[in-house]
């Protein structure tokens, strides 16, 4: 029989809330991590899969620990990026719904420092920050953490890797004696010597459902390509997915805005995140995506921490990630909650021999994904000209005179005969095209 909240100790303001959200059950994580942050009074390193509840597992029982009498800041949450700062900031408004003496304060990079100065001057239980902005409020005495109790850091592992300097100038500033709670997804090295460094030698480690850290539910899948039909195939592949969500992740910024394009030009419903994007137009494409008003998410790996969507059907690498962590993160984002999800990566011949690698360092299989062949290539490519003709806005310059000309000519067609005449005159131009650089050449060698 499953635990219930009640079970592990959750007081019934945070249960009320729970309920509001329709959370019942505990997921094992939550079952594991709770009981002791409420009972014990050690360090402790939360090992979970993305998606499996780590932002209730330490913000209930933190939301129960906090001293309402105490107005001064008690608890830091340290995340790798704006947007899952942003989540975590909600999600514990939304538990502390029913427990209205608790102020919780976010602090992320992004948003107008002079408003958050402002915020921070009123009481302040708990702040939610990425490392940058904390350390610059920091270093304009803006902010004292002089006096936490407790210290969280999610998403740990990628914090650490690519934010280690700030990180290492806020642990400056916190006191010795507080109870600092680490979650990851995954351990490489940087995490170990962390926890080493910086957390008690008799740190708890916690983790729930690791045996396989790629993930249960998603299907992970690679397909080989030549470069110069890379996007020919993913194309294919997001027609064949039309109406669900996805998310297809790039190395770089210049692919990701490169890949955005080319999906925009061939009318895809896509947006595009990264950390060159200004905070407002970020949070705008995210919240298009969450609400369904967009299918296709185009990100970066960093920028693409935190997105927490149900419903997400697959997610595509692109490019393949340059670690371990990385995929489990990427692949993370599909299969939530105990979903279904397909992961593929698009490989090219050279890459092919990684993929036993990946497996082998996370305990999880790849299947070979089938490839469209040329004639469905060539099919899908007239499918994508024919929306963008259906899509296409009506240009109001035109002169009537024109157009009337025009309607003439066709006036005595059927909609059935326009289409095979349109059709006709799309493939004669294709191979058109397509026949002039062996013309070109021919001609060279005369």
């Amino acid at each position: 029989m499953s635990q219930q909240f009640s079970d592990l100790g959750i007081n019934a303001a945070l249960q009320e809330s729970l309920s509001d959200l329709g959370i019942s059950v505990p997921t094992a994580i939550q079952e594991k991590v709770i009981p002791v942050l409420l009972n014990q009074k050690e360090d402790v390193v939360a090992l979970a899969k993305t998606g499996t509840g780590k932002t209730a597992a330490f913000g209930l029982p933190l939301l129960q620990l906090i001293d309402l009498e105490n107005p001064g800041i008690q608890a830091v949450i340290l995340t790798p990026t704006r947007e899952l700062g942003q989540q975590i900031f909600a999600n514990l408004e939304a538990f502390a719904t029913n427990s209205p003496g608790i102020s919780i304060a976010s602090v992320c990079g992004g948003a107008s420092v002079k408003s958050q100065i402002e915020r921070l001057k009123e009481d302040t239980h708990i702040v939610v920050a990425t490392p940058g902005r904390l350390a610059d409020l920091v270093e304009r005495k803006a902010i004292d953490i002089k006096n936490i109790s407790y210290f969280i850091l999610d998403e740990a592992d990628e914090m650490v890797v690519a934010l280690k300097e700030g990180l290492d100038s806020i642990i400056k500033e916190i006191p010795k004696k507080r109870r600092t709670l680490l979650f990851t997804a995954t351990m490489p090295g940087a995490i170990k010597q962390l926890v080493q460094n910086y957390m008690s030698k008799h740190v708890l480690q916690l983790e729930a459902d690791m045996a396989t850290v790629g993930h249960q539910g998603i299907d992970h899948q690679y397909v080989v390509v030549e470069p110069i039909e890379k996007l020919e195939v993913l194309l294919h592949f997001l027609n064949s997915k039309e109406g669900q969500r996805g998310i297809i992740f790039c190395k770089t910024k210049a692919a990701v805005n490169k890949l955005a394009k080319n999906l925009a030009i061939n009318k895809f419903s896509s947006g595009a995140i990264h950390g060159s994007l200004s905070q407002g137009i970020r949070d705008r494409i995210m919240g298009q995506f969450r609400e369904g008003y967009i299918d296709i998410l185009v990100a970066t790996d960093l920028a693409a921490r935190g997105i927490d969507v149900k419903d997400v059907a697959y997610v595509v690498n692109y490019h393949l990630p340059d670690t371990f962590d990385a995929y489990v993160h990427r692949s993370g984002r599909t299969a939530r909650a105990g979903a279904k999800g397909l992961s593929l990566t698009i490989l090219q011949q050279e890459e092919v021999a990684e993929i036993a690698e990946f497996e082998k360092a996370l305990e999880i299989s790849f299947k070979p994904f089938q490839k469209a062949n040329a004639e469905s290539i060539e099919e899908n490519n007239g499918l994508l000209w024919a929306k963008k003709i259906f899509k296409t806005k009506p240009n109001r310059e035109i002169s009537e005179e024109f157009k009337k000309k025009v309607k003439t000519i066709f006036h005595h067609l059927t909609k059935e005969e326009l289409v095979e005449k349109i059709l006709a005159n799309y493939v004669a131009q294709n191979n058109a095209a397509a026949a002039k650089p062996e013309v070109s050449k021919k001609k060279k060698k005369k």
